[in-house]
C-alpha cells in the first residue's frame, strides 16, 4: 500500500499579527511547526503501513523552511518527505495550491501507484479546509473528509469504509480507492519518535522538486493561478465585558423582562 501525506508548514502561535502597512502576517521571530492536523494524518498513514505494509510518502509545497517540518515527519517513519519549491509557487491560494499538489501526486503515482492520500482536515493558518478537497477533484478520486475513524481497507476490492464526524453525529461511507481523506484529531493518538527515526531525521536531506519536476500548465501556478484576492486582513477589535443577569429565582418573570429590555437596548431584537 503506497500513501501519500500533504503537509503544511505553520506558525506555531494563536496571537497572530498584522503589518498594518501591508496587510501580511508578520513571521518574524515566530517559531514553525507542522500543522497539528497533519500529524494525525502521518500517524495514520503509518498505521496503514503497519497492517499492510508497503510506504509512506510526505509532500509539502513551501519555502526552503519547509524542510524543518519534512524533516519531523521523517522522525515519525515515512520513507520519503518531498520538498515542493519554486519561486512560480509564490502567492498560490488553495486553489493554486491544490493544483500543483495534485501534479505532484500524479507525478509520485506514475513511478508507484498511490492507493491513499490523506490531509489535516485543514491548515491552522487559513482554516479554509478547501486544499484537500481540491486535491481530489483535480484527481478525479473520491474525497471523504472530516474522517474520524477508518473502519476497513479491502486492497483486493478497492474499498474503503470510514466514519465521517458530523456536527450532530456520524456518518459511514463507502468508496473506492483511490480516495482521498482529510482527519480530524481524534482518529488516532500520534506515537513517539523512535531514535534510529529520529537519527534518521538529522541526517536527511529532502529532495526537492521545481516546477518543471512533474507536468503543469504555467497559468495555473502562484498568482497567476491564484482569483483569490484579499482586500483586507484585520485583527478584530476585542470584545466588551459582557454583563450578568443575575435574576431572582422567586421572580423568574422580572428575570426574562430584565433580559428582554436589555436585548432591545442593544439591538439584538426590535
Amino acid at each position: 500500500m503506497h500513501a501519500v501525506v500533504c503537509i503544511k508548514q505553520v506558525p506555531d502561535t494563536t496571537d497572530v499579527k498584522i503589518d498594518r502597512k501591508t496587510n501580511t502576517l508578520i513571521r518574524e521571530g515566530v517559531p514553525s511547526i507542522v500543522n497539528p492536523f497533519d500529524i494525525h494524518a502521518i500517524e495514520e498513514a503509518l498505521r496503514l503501513k503497519d497492517r499492510f505494509g508497503g510506504r509512506v510518502t510526505v509532500i509539502s509545497m513551501g519555502p526552503s523552511q519547509a524542510r524543518e517540518s519534512l524533516k519531523k515527519a521523517i522522525s515519525y517513519g515515512v520513507d520519503e518527505a518531498i520538498l515542493i519549491s519554486d519561486r512560480a509557487f509564490a502567492g498560490a491560494d488553495t486553489l493554486a495550491t491544490s493544483y500543483v499538489l495534485a501534479q505532484t501526486i500524479r507525478a509520485i503515482g506514475d513511478k508507484e501507484p498511490v492507493d491513499l492520500v490523506l490531509c489535516g482536515k485543514q491548515a491552522i493558518d487559513g482554516d479554509t479546509a478547501q486544499v484537500g478537497p481540491g486535491i481530489a477533484t483535480r484527481l478525479g478520486i473520491s474525497q471523504l473528509t472530516y474522517v474520524v475513524k477508518i473502519r476497513s481497507i479491502d486492497l483486493e476490492k478497492k474499498e474503503i469504509v470510514v466514519e465521517r464526524q458530523l456536527e450532530g453525529g456520524r456518518e459511514v461511507l463507502r468508496a473506492e480507492l483511490p480516495a482521498l481523506l482529510t482527519v480530524v484529531k481524534e482518529l488516532n493518538t500520534s506515537r513517539y519518535q523512535s531514535l534510529p527515526s529520529m537519527i534518521r531525521a538529522a541526517r536527511y536531506d529532502p529532495p526537492v522538486w521545481d516546477k518543471d519536476s512533474f507536468d503543469r500548465d504555467p497559468s495555473l501556478l502562484g498568482l497567476k493561478g491564484s482569483p483569490t484576492k484579499v482586500s483586507k486582513v484585520y485583527v478584530p477589535p476585542p470584545r466588551e465585558k459582557g454583563g450578568i443577569i443575575a435574576g431572582d429565582p422567586e421572580d423568574p418573570e422580572k428575570t426574562v423582562a430584565e433580559l428582554v429590555d436589555k436585548l432591545l437596548e442593544c439591538k439584538i431584537i426590535g
